[in-house]
């Protein structure tokens, strides 16, 4: 009775230790707050640059205590505006040109690997625009605010649009376009605000 009763516990303690720790190694979740969030753009030409707004349309960060280890987040392409509201060249945007958002409304970015020194990550992930995907580099910077919430902000992504098939106006794929070009890489800037 004594040896069932020892090889009962056992069992009990082996189930218990498992599952603390499971619970250890489990990940913390923060979902993206779509409206306090913000993603910008920067597209330079020649003659100038044109700028604006994508929305987001979901998202979330994965961390490891305060150390940011996964996640991702997905563009709502079809939201694409300009600061100057120009219709003409939202329109110009949305078509097959550039971003082609009536087969592609969406872009995606997922983090594959992140190092961090404190505050500051360099991650490293994939973006997909227009169904191709590319693995990208950038800095960014956490911060934990008093509501509970957290903020990661990567100001300068920088994105070749050719590696997409975008290649409108561009020098490297038109040699013979002049001072009509328009430069093969953009900027976004993302922000992303998440709670548990």
């Amino acid at each position: 009775m004594r040896t069932k009763l020892t090889a009962a516990a056992l069992v009990l303690l082996v189930i218990a230790t498992s599952s603390f720790k499971s619970a250890a190694l489990k990940d913390d979740v923060y979902k993206v707050d779509t409206e306090k969030s913000t993603i910008t753009w920067v597209g330079k030409k020649f003659a100038g640059s044109h700028n604006g707004t994508i929305k987001l349309k979901s998202g979330n960060l994965n961390f490891s205590g305060k150390k940011l280890i996964g996640g991702g987040f997905i563009m709502d392409m079809a939201s694409i505006k300009d600061a100057d509201n120009s219709a003409n060249l939202e329109k110009h945007l949305k078509a097959d040109d550039f971003f082609g958002v009536a087969t592609f409304p969406a872009a995606q970015f997922v983090i594959k690997k992140v190092a961090t020194k404190g505050a500051n990550a360099t991650v490293t992930g994939d973006l997909t625009l227009k169904g191709i995907t590319n693995s990208i580099t950038f800095d960014a910077v956490v911060a934990w605010n008093a509501d509970g919430t957290l903020t990661a902000t990567a100001e300068k992504i920088i994105v070749d649009r050719t590696k997409y098939g975008i290649k409108f106006k561009s020098k490297s794929s038109f040699p013979e376009i002049g001072d009509k070009l328009i430069y093969d890489e953009f900027e976004l800037s993302v922000k992303l605000v998440a709670k548990k």
